[in-house]
């Protein structure tokens, strides 16, 4: 019986910690800064589904591989599902094969970083520059030309067709 509960205690343990960066996400440096579409998270909420509002307003991460974006590979371009701004051209679309949309270079002024300590280390989160939505992270283990990998949550975008 006592190895019971300590199974159960290492679950509960195990399921707080995953917790702990979805509440450590709401006080970034992203989410601290001013962007010119603002509005409260009321608003957010009618706009956004719930997924979108998790990823793009509180710093979650959407499951690897559940993106239909994934698929996407029409010319066109990429965009902020929570205000249309225009973020990556479908050519700089790459398959990183991590899980997520990737890319090798955003839009001019389409998006910028902040630091993200939130696992414990350091990460340059990737947000909107509109409105300020967590997109992703960007690594350094992209393709030429940049070598970058703009790694983003499919739900924090959008897609427009050319």
């Amino acid at each position: 019986m006592a190895t019971h509960m300590d199974r159960r205690r290492l679950l509960a343990i195990l399921g707080a910690s995953a917790a702990i960066p979805l509440m450590a996400g709401c006080g970034s440096e992203a989410a601290a800064r001013d962007y010119p579409l603002k509005l409260t998270d009321a608003e957010w909420r009618k706009r956004l589904t719930a997924d979108q509002f998790a990823v793009l307003r509180q710093q979650a991460t959407e499951s690897p591989y559940t993106s239909p974006l994934l698929r996407e590979h029409r010319k066109g371009t990429f965009v902020c599902a929570a205000d249309g701004n225009p973020l990556f051209a479908s050519s700089t679309k790459f398959d990183s094969g991590t899980g997520w949309p990737s890319f090798w270079k955003p839009l001019p002024g389409a998006v910028g970083t902040s630091t993200d300590r939130i696992l414990g280390y350091e990460r340059v989160e990737v947000h909107c520059q509109r409105c300020g939505g967590h997109l992703g992270h960007v690594f350094d283990d992209g393709p030429p030309p940049t070598g970058l990998r703009y790694c983003m949550n499919g739900v924090a975008l959008g897609f427009m067709p050319a």
